[in-house]
């Protein structure tokens, strides 16, 4: 796994949110959450800017979803809208494919414990930073941890 295991901080912005949410397992609903919502996102009327999830450990609250450039008019089928604030984040870097997210993201959880950090409780990020047209084995995937 090629994980970076040395956090950089970094303030994420306030960020225009699409995303279908799910409750439950994340490995088991976090495909399904994906599959939903590319059902919906060509009839979205606002332009992708890009692709994030945004999800919760305590409970386990899932998120998949897109940045877009304005605020939505209308959404299509089950799509919600927030206009999500941003924060301060420790970013983590994960470069191949997406099946070794879950192990990564559990290393990143006890990084960010091992290195008192103090993690807010807010939504954890991950940003497919090449989500599209890019080799199974080479994606590159920032996992965010908000702290303080």
């Amino acid at each position: 796994m090629n994980l970076t295991e040395t956090p950089d901080f970094v303030t994420w912005p306030e960020t225009h949110y699409v995303f279908v949410e799910k409750t439950g397992s994340i490995p088991t609903i976090a495909p399904l959450t994906w599959q939903e919502l590319h059902r919906y996102l060509p009839q979205l009327e606002v332009s992708v800017t890009g692709f994030l999830s945004l999800y919760k450990m305590n409970p386990q609250v899932y998120r998949a979803g897109a940045a877009v450039a304005a605020e939505p008019a209308h959404l299509p089928g089950g799509l919600r809208y927030e206009r999500f604030p941003g924060g301060r984040y420790a970013r983590f870097s994960l470069t191949g494919p997406h099946a070794d997210l879950p192990r990564a993201t559990r290393r990143v959880s006890e990084i960010v414990m091992e290195g008192k950090l103090k993690p807010t409780g807010g939504y954890h990020i991950e940003r497919y930073v090449n989500y599209r047209n890019t080799p199974e084995d080479r994606p590159l995937t920032e996992i965010l941890f908000p702290v303080v």
